[in-house]
């Protein structure tokens, strides 16, 4: 296995390329800029989120008048049947050449630059999603929320900004709502008033309107990365050390059951990403989400999502469903997205009976949390199994707990890589073998600390080592 961390020292060394110029040294003035999300990033951003849109000779209310009407005319215009016929690049461009002409016959005068965000402005409406479209297209956004139709909330380097996107009204934006949860298949109204859905690009979205949100339609976007992060970013962003990045590419490839814990908006899914990148190409993969978001690349992955309920209230197939059948369909390994009802049970033994290398992601503070949540999860499934039979299943299941943590920066860091030793009495034996210790806070915000080892000798070297893996005992020695 060839070490992770030769490989970030080599991209560090840029091959005798003046670092400013090579593309580790781009990654890390974007780095010193953001932080990871940190408070330069923000600062610099003033609290109020302008993007790069310039603005344009009209006030606000007459531009959005102006665009309601070229927009209308449009429809009326086009023949959408033909449309549906072709590419979307055609679509496109027979949308910018009609509109363009329609702006012509409304007698505005715009320049070039105003003309064309224009036009683009109607594509958006037709073919895209609308006033959220900018705010998609910008990769330095992670979080996308919507308060109604005029406030909409990004967050970007790890703070939340205020955005001067805005909708016509509440009808604009539930007709744009519509749109996203209907390519997936899915519905929302006031009969079924909350939703999960998932933009073309994966991106994880949640809805939820009148009467359950009491003043107006609520829309939280989770976007996700063009290009795919690697560990060896996450070592240069200080998410996690060269050592503990060696560790866990070690224990993907000896099949150790790893779950990663934390909060929401900690890193767990991208952690998980990165981490069964790891996983060889030769084996059977199956994936269990609610939404799917996972990018695996190897060539033999089976995807599988579950359906919420139709309008009926009938028809959901939940993750404890797919588990069972998953079970059927011979996986080498089994990666459940969350974890959060009665299939905890089920991964678990899975995980006990053949299906080593597993993986999955829960809720929780600590990794102790984390192994009391499944307790928990397994308790609520109706499963009638004395306390010690459950810890039982946990402690021979679990090899790795990976804690996630957001700081008050914005920044993520894996702030505790802890190994599940076994069971003393009716107590889950665990033993920390990395940490994250902070220091204190920079003057500009940013939250000072190190990743250092314990000095514990983690007991699944052995399992490494059977493996045909061999870890450096440096690695585990405190510096």
């Amino acid at each position: 296995m060839r070490s992770l961390r030769d490989r970030v020292r080599k991209a560090r060394s840029g091959a005798k390329v003046d670092e400013q110029g090579s593309r580790l040294g781009q990654l890390r003035q974007k780095v010193g800029k953001a932080g990871q999300g940190g408070a330069a990033g923000a600062t610099a951003q003033k609290a109020i989120y302008k993007g790069q849109r310039a603005k344009v000779s009209l006030g606000r209310e007459q531009y959005q008048a102006l665009k309601r009407k070229v927009h209308r005319e449009l429809l009326d215009a086009l023949d959408l049947s033909i449309l549906s016929e072709m590419a979307e690049d055609e679509v496109k461009a027979q949308i910018r050449q009609v509109s363009g002409k329609l702006l012509e016959q409304t007698g505005v005068s715009f320049n070039l630059r105003e003309r064309d965000q224009f036009i683009q402005d109607i594509i958006d409406e037709v073919v895209g999603f609308g006033p959220l479209e900018p705010l998609l297209k910008d990769s330095t956004i992670s979080d996308i929320l919507v308060n109604g139709a005029k406030q909409v909330y990004v967050e970007q380097y790890g703070k939340l900004v205020l955005t001067d996107t805005e909708f016509k009204d509440d009808a604009h934006l539930r007709h744009v709502l519509d749109r996203i949860v209907s390519t997936v298949g899915r519905h929302i109204d006031e009969s079924s008033p909350m939703c999960d859905a998932r933009l073309p690009d994966g991106s994880r979205v949640n809805a939820i309107i009148p009467p359950l949100a009491v003043d107006y339609p609520v829309v939280s976007i989770r976007k996700f990365r063009r290009e795919a992060i690697s560990m060896e970013q996450l070592c240069q962003y200080g998410t996690i050390s060269e050592a503990i990045a060696e560790v866990c590419e070690a224990c993907v490839e000896a099949r150790l059951n790893i779950l990663i814990s934390g909060g929401t908006g900690s890193g767990k899914t991208t952690t998980l990403n990165i981490m069964s990148g790891y996983i060889s190409g030769d084996h059977r993969i199956v994936t269990i989400e609610d939404s799917a978001e996972l990018q695996l690349q190897q060539p033999h992955v089976v995807r599988l999502e579950t359906r919420p309920p139709n309008i009926e209230g009938e028809g959901a197939v939940t993750q404890y469903e797919l588990l069972i059948n998953c079970l059927r369909m011979r996986p080498d390994r089994i990666i459940l997205g969350e974890v959060r009802g009665r299939e905890a049970l089920d991964m678990l033994q899975a995980m006990n009976t053949g299906h080593d290398g597993s993986m999955s992601t829960v809720h929780a503070n600590s990794p102790r949390d984390a192994l009391t949540r499944l307790e928990t999860m397994i308790a609520m499934g109706g499963y009638n199994l004395p306390q010690k039979a459950v810890r039982q299943q946990i402690a021979s299941a679990l090899d790795v707990v990976i804690q996630m943590q957001r700081l008050p920066d914005g920044s993520r860091k894996l702030v505790c890589l802890t190994e599940v030793t076994g069971m003393e009495g009716e107590i889950i034996t665990m033993q920390d073998v990395f940490r994250f210790k902070r220091t204190g806070i920079a003057a500009d915000g940013t939250c000072l600390g190190e990743h250092i080892a314990t000095g514990v000798q983690p007991r699944f070297l052995e399992r490494l080592r059977a493996g045909g893996i061999t870890l450096s005992p440096d690695l585990f020695v405190p510096s």
